[in-house]
Order: structure tokens, then C-alpha cells, then sequence
């Protein structure tokens, strides 16, 4: 996606919007600076492109997807360290443990979104509302931007359901859905409006975009991915079916790329992209997830990789690494040496671990006085100052050639979706089809080939099992866990009565002594209510015909 500098674009728009109040309508009025606006076919653009600060804002790099950071710290593959009260630290240890209970207005402040993504999409039916009153251009051009806006309403529909499973759909019919008392929607129908939507952007999307705007295949991607949370197996596999079929995107060849680079810089199989810019819109992962020994880092660290996740790799040849001798050293350690040499290569482009390289230096992740990177116990101090709880630093979306010292803002993009994540949809859906299974493997085995891993010929339940994994390795760190976790209905049993552990590397007469730690301290714990995220107080105060989800009275 051609890089659009959001700030500018809204600046445009606020500008014109000053404009034509102060110097051009004596009577000031709403519909005047509407009209304005949304007649000519240049500033609609304007106005539409304001919208793909969304995929930002629900990104990896941002807040929208949940407040307490990456939704990764609530399940077994992150341990954010600091216990100070805030997201990226604390936060996500309060929903893993069901710290209180966990009442309600937590799990809505912390995971809903529902006020942010209610807001979205008010924006998204203002301009679909004003396009269809006021565009004064051709048809071709008006029909593209609303399909581009439906793509978007369809979207953050969607972001809602997957969180509450059912919701209040408000349109652009402003007179008759927004006011206060409004009924929420069967979950069905929920469903289905978002599918109409997606297939409609879909089905009025240009193929490709010279502009980087968004294309059909976009819609279909989404839509696949909706799909298998409304568990609608053939719409969700005739979406990611419809992606593949196009070829316009394939698996990269080097693993990383396939989240670290634009299309413009050889990324083949990304289909959503933000990117950034220092003169424009910028984010800070880098600052909150760097090794404390990078130049420039001033806390760092704030997430670290758990040695569960270590385990889910496989060795380069599919068997599976015998973990034994290192889950065992809880009070002896032992000395022998971590196969980390052994694991495939999305291993080593995910996660830093002792005795790699990074930006130029052999990571020293010791208890030594003299590692610049280091260890900090749970719980040890408040700020864990750039040291990982766990053993290991996130490798995976930390740009490794940013040099904080200069700036300490980022600029590597955001995939929102991307190839290979279809490919697992397909995989997925297919498997829920009778007949299909074959499909399931090929579509499995085609991400597993781009790491030169072995073909798998499961069926039956351990084929899906092995789906579930190549999603959890693939997409690691991508914000897909949680979720996949919850629409499976596999979080209660994972994530109750478990903690997450690290390896404590301890220099002893200059040899490496491994030891097993807790990094909880306490067991976690999923409520079976938190399959359906309640809803905020501010809705239930202010819409009667609404009452909180039983689950959560």
C-alpha cells in the first residue's frame, strides 16, 4: 500500500473545513461544509483516506486492539515484566491472573474497544451517508469509495463481533440508527451484514491499485478471516480461495520479509499495509520492545518471549525437540546447552536468545554484572530497565537496523494481512468441509515449505491440531493469538491453572548454568464469560433497550 501521511490528509481536511465555515457560508451549517466536501471526487479521497489510519490504530503498533498492550501478554507466548500500572506493563498480568474477579467494566476497558471502534465506524457512515448525497463526480469513482468505505464498516463490524458476538448496527441512515435506545442484533445477523459489506467492497474494488488503495483481494482476505470466527466454513474458504486463485500474491521467500517489508520493497505477499514515515506518523514498538543494550533504549524490554513459545518450534527436520533436560531445572540447573541452533528458522527471526546476533553484538542474556541486555527476576523491581524476565527479547517486528540513539520513534510498517495468513484461513476453512481435507494439508504445508519444513499428511482431529499451530508459529506476535485461542473455545483450559516460565542463564566459572523460572508466581486464570466481551457501562447507561450480556450480570 502506497504510504498515505495521515496527519497531513486530516490537516487537509480541517483546512477545507475552515475554509468554506469562515470565508464561504455566511450561515454556517454542517450540511454547507458536507456539501463541500464530499461533491468533488478529490477531497472525498481526503476524506476516505483518513479511514486507513484504522488499520493503525487496531495494529500491532497501537492500542485499539486491546488497552493493555499486545493481546500476546494474556496467553503463554509473552510475560510483560514491569508491575507498574500501565499498558505494556502491568495490565496484561491483571486480565491473565482474573485479578478481582475480573468484573465486567475491566474486561470492557481493557479488551473491548467498543467506544473506539463505535466511533470508527460513526465516521465511516457520516462519509458513505454524504457521498451517496452529495458526490457530484462519476459513477465509476462514487461506487469505488463507498466500496472502500463499506470495506472499512464491514471491518470494524467485524473487530466488534469478534470480541462480543453481537452488536448494534448503526448505518449510515443517521435519522433512524443512531439514537440512544437501540436494540443489539442477532448474532446471525450481525454476521451476515458484515459478509455484505466485505462482499460488497469486494465485488466493487478494482483487481490492483497503482495508488496502494485498497483492492478486492483485501476484502476477500478480511472476509475470509471473519468468516472463521462466525464459523461460516465455505464463505470463509471461498474468500481465501478467491486470493489464491488471483496469483497476485505469493509466499516470500525469506520469512522475515513477509512482515517487515512494503510491497514496493519486495514483499509479495502483503495485501494490507501502514506504513510510516519520520516526517509523518511514526510508533514507538521499538522503544518498548528493544534489548535494554541497544543504543538509545531507555526502558525496553517491556514484553519478552516465553521459553512456551520457544518450545512450539520445531526442529529443521518437523520432529520435535525433547525440552526435558531445561523444564526440569527448577532447582538444579543444568548445564547443558539449549538447541536453539536446531530449531527452524522462524525461530531465529522471532525471538533473541543468548549467544545470537543482534544489531552486530553477541546477545550476553546472563546474570552477569557486565551483560548490557541481562536478566531480571518477576518481580524483582517495579521497571524490569530493559532486562527480560524470561531469558530472550522480541526479535519479530523490532527493527533491527533502527538506531534509537538518532530517533527513537519507528518506522517499520504494519502488515494488517498478509499471504500466508490466507493460505492458514483456507487451510482452516477447509478442513470444516466435507471433503476437502486435501485442501486443508496443501494449503498447511505451502506456509511450511516457504522455512523448508517437512509436508504433513494428518487428518482427522490432528490435523486440525496442526493447523492451530502453524497459525500460532506463523503468525506469532502478529495479534492473532488471543483471538484464534478464544474462537476455538480453547483459552479456558490453556490459560487456567498455567503460568509461563523462562530460562535463568547463570555464569558459573565461565560455564552456562540453565534454570527453569516462573515467571508468574501465580496461576493464570480464563473465566468462561470472557468468550463474549461484556459491554461498556456507558452504552448500558445511555441505551435502554440494551441490557448487558447474561454471562456478565
Amino acid at each position: 500500500m502506497k504510504k498515505y501521511t495521515l496527519l497531513s490528509l486530516i490537516a487537509c481536511v480541517a483546512l477545507l473545513l475552515n475554509s468554506c465555515n469562515s470565508y464561504m457560508d455566511l450561515t454556517p451549517t454542517n450540511s454547507q461544509s458536507d456539501k463541500m466536501l464530499f461533491a468533488d471526487s478529490s477531497y472525498t479521497e481526503l476524506a476516505v483516506n483518513r479511514f486507513y489510519h484504522f488499520f493503525d490504530a487496531m495494529g500491532q503498533f497501537d492500542v485499539g486492539q486491546s488497552s493493555v498492550g499486545l493481546t500476546e501478554g494474556m496467553t503463554e507466548t509473552l510475560k510483560y515484566g514491569c508491575t507498574t500500572l500501565n499498558t505494556h506493563m502491568w495490565f496484561a498480568n491483571q486480565i491473565a491472573y482474573a485479578e478481582d474477579g475480573l468484573p465486567a467494566s475491566t474486561a470492557a476497558f481493557f479488551l473491548g474497544s467498543w467506544d473506539l471502534l463505535y466511533g470508527y465506524i460513526s465516521q465511516v457512515n457520516i462519509a458513505i451517508r454524504n457521498i451517496n448525497k452529495y458526490a457530484a463526480y462519476d459513477e465509476a469513482t462514487k461506487t469505488r469509495l463507498l466500496a472502500e468505505c463499506r470495506l472499512f464498516r464491514g471491518w470494524l463490524y467485524f473487530e466488534i463481533l469478534k470480541r462480543s458476538k453481537q452488536c448494534i448496527l448503526r448505518t449510515e441512515d443517521l435519522d433512524n440508527t443512531y439514537k440512544y435506545n437501540m436494540p443489539l442484533s442477532s448474532e446471525a445477523d450481525c454476521w451476515q451484514y458484515v459478509y455484505d459489506e466485505l462482499e460488497f467492497a469486494a465485488t466493487n474494488l478494482p483487481e490492483t491499485s497503482s495508488t496502494g488503495r485498497l483492492t478486492k483481494y483485501a476484502a476477500y482476505g478480511l472476509l475470509s478471516r471473519a468468516m472463521l470466527y462466525a464459523e461460516r466454513w465455505q464463505d470463509a474458504y471461498d474468500a481465501a480461495y478467491a486470493v489464491i486463485k488471483s496469483d497476485n500474491y505469493s509466499l516470500t521467500a525469506d520469512y522475515k520479509t513477509a512482515w517487515s517489508k512494503t510491497a514496493a520493497q519486495g514483499n509479495t505477499e502483503s495485501i494490507i499495509e501502514y506504513q510510516y514515515n519520520l516526517s509523518g506518523v511514526t510508533h514507538s514498538f521499538d522503544l518498548n520492545f528493544s534489548p535494554g543494550g541497544d543504543a538509545g533504549v531507555v526502558t525496553g524490554a517491556l514484553g519478552t518471549p516465553t521459553q512456551e513459545m520457544v518450545e512450539m518450534y520445531e526442529k529443521t527436520n518437523g520432529t520435535e525437540v525433547d525440552w526435558s533436560e531445561w523444564d526440569n531445572a527448577t532447582t538444579a540447573a543444568t548445564t547443558a546447552t539449549p538447541p536453539y541452533d536446531e530449531l527452524e528458522p522462524r525461530f531465529a527471526e522471532t525471538i533473541i536468545y543468548n549467544g545470537c546476533t543482534w544489531k552486530g553484538r553477541t546477545m550476553n542474556i546472563t546474570t552477569d554484572a557486565s551483560s548490557t541486555d541481562g536478566y531480571i527476576a518477576w518481580k524483582e523491581k517495579p521497571q524490569t530497565g530493559g532486562k527480560t524476565t524470561t531469558g530472550y527479547f522480541l526479535r519479530k517486528l523490532v527493527d533491527e537496523s533502527h538506531d534509537m540513539s538518532s530517533n527513537d520513534r519507528a518506522t517499520s510498517p504494519w502488515i494488517a494481512l498478509r499471504y500466508a495468513e490466507v493460505l492458514l484461513n483456507a487451510s482452516e476453512a477447509a478442513y470444516h468441509i466435507n471433503g476437502k481435507e486435501a485442501d486443508a494439508r496443501n494449503y498447511m504445508n505451502q506456509v511450511r515449505a516457504r522455512v523448508n519444513l517437512p509436508q504433513r499428511s494428518y487428518s482427522g482431529t490432528a490435523l486440525l491440531a496442526a493447523i492451530q499451530h502453524e497459525r500460532k508459529v506463523e503468525l506469532a506476535y502478529e495479534g492473532q493469538l488471543y483471538w484464534d485461542m478464544r474462537r476455538w473455545k480453547l483459552s479456558a483450559a490453556a490459560y487456567t491453572g498455567t503460568r509461563v516460565h523462562g530460562l535463568k542463564i547463570d555464569r558459573i566459572g565461565g560455564v552456562l548454568n540453565y534454570t527453569y523460572v516462573d515467571c508468574d508466581g501465580q496461576d493464570r486464570y480464563f473465566p468462561e464469560k470472557l468468550y463474549q466481551i461484556p459491554m461498556p457501562e456507558d452504552e448500558l447507561q445511555n441505551n435502554t433497550a440494551v441490557q448487558q450480556f447474561e454471562a456478565w450480570r
